[in-house]
C-alpha cells in the first residue's frame, strides 16, 4: 500500500479524471440533474393536493425529492465503476501502483460534487414553487453536512456494487434500488398512513433518520436523536463499504 500522502494524491488525480468524464457524458449528467427536479414537479403538482400532512405539500416533500436526488445520483456510480472494471483501465492503474481506494475515491468525491449541484438546483426550483424554509446558518449547515454524509455513504456502497457487477447494465440495478428505498419512509407520506406491517421498517430504515434530520433542520422542527442515529447510519455503511471495496478490489484484480 503507499504511504499516505502519495494515497491522497491518486485519489485526488483520479477525482479529477471523474469529473472530467462527468462533464463529457452530457445526457447522464442532464438525466441526474432534471430527474429529481421533474419528480418532485409531478408529487407536488399531481398528488400534492390528494395528500394531507398537515402542512403544504412542496414543505413537507422538498427533503424527500433531496434525499431521492442524492439516492439517484450516489447510485449512479456504480455503473461507472462497473465500466472502468469492464473496460481495462483499472490494470493500467494498477501498473501504476495506484490502490484500490484512491481509484474508488475519485468515484466517491466526484459523486458528492455533482450531488451537491443538482441538490442546489432542486433546492432553487422548490424555492420558486412554495418551499419556505425556517432555518439558521447553523441548521442549515448541518444539514448539508448530514446530507454529505449520506451521499458519500451511498457512493462507497454503489463503489461496491460496481466492483461486484459483471456488467454496467448490471450495476445500473442498484440505481433503481437506491431510488426505491425513499418510498417506504416518511419522505412522501406520513408513515401512519402506510399499512401496518410496513411501519417499522419504514420508520427505523436509515433514509427515514436522515429525512427526518433534513426537514428538522430546514424547517426549525425538533431534531431529537436523528441526526445522531442518521450519521451513525452513514458512517456505519461508509466504513462497510471501505472494508468491502479493498477485499473485492482485490479479489477482481489479483
Amino acid at each position: 500500500m503507499p504511504p499516505v500522502p502519495e494515497a491522497l494524491t491518486h485519489a485526488a488525480t483520479m477525482t479529477g479524471r471523474s469529473l472530467r468524464l462527468s462533464r463529457r457524458n452530457v445526457d447522464a449528467l442532464i438525466t441526474a440533474l432534471m430527474l429529481p427536479i421533474m419528480l418532485m414537479l409531478i408529487f407536488v403538482y399531481f398528488f400534492g393536493g390528494a395528500i394531507d400532512t398537515g402542512t403544504q405539500y412542496v414543505t413537507y416533500v422538498v427533503p424527500g425529492v433531496l434525499l431521492l436526488c442524492a439516492g439517484f445520483g450516489s447510485a449512479s456510480t456504480a455503473v461507472s465503476v462497473s465500466e472502468d472494471m469492464k473496460g481495462g483501465i483499472i490494470d493500467r492503474f494498477r501498473s501504476l501502483d495506484i490502490g484500490g481506494v484512491p481509484i474508488l475515491s475519485g468515484h466517491v468525491v466526484a459523486s458528492v460534487a455533482r450531488n451537491l449541484i443538482s441538490t442546489t438546483l432542486v433546492l432553487g426550483v422548490a424555492l420558486l414553487i412554495g418551499f419556505r424554509p425556517h432555518t439558521n446558518p447553523g441548521a442549515a449547515l448541518a444539514a448539508v453536512g448530514i446530507l454529505t454524509c449520506f451521499v458519500a455513504a451511498v457512493s462507497w456502497l454503489s463503489a461496491v456494487a460496481g466492483l461486484l457487477a459483471k456488467t454496467p447494465e448490471a450495476a445500473g440495478g442498484f440505481t433503481f434500488l437506491m431510488m426505491f428505498l425513499p418510498y417506504p419512509s416518511s419522505a412522501f407520506v406520513p408513515i401512519e398512513t402506510m399499512p401496518g406491517w410496513l411501519h417499522a421498517f419504514a420508520r427505523h430504515q436509515p433514509v427515514t433518520y436522515v429525512i427526518e434530520t433534513l426537514r428538522g433542520l430546514l424547517l426549525g422542527h425538533p431534531v431529537g436523536s436523528a441526526p445522531w442515529i442518521a450519521l451513525a447510519w452513514c458512517a456505519g455503511m461508509i466504513g462497510v463499504a471501505l472494508v468491502a471495496s479493498e477485499v473485492v478490489f482485490r479479489l477482481r484484480t489479483d
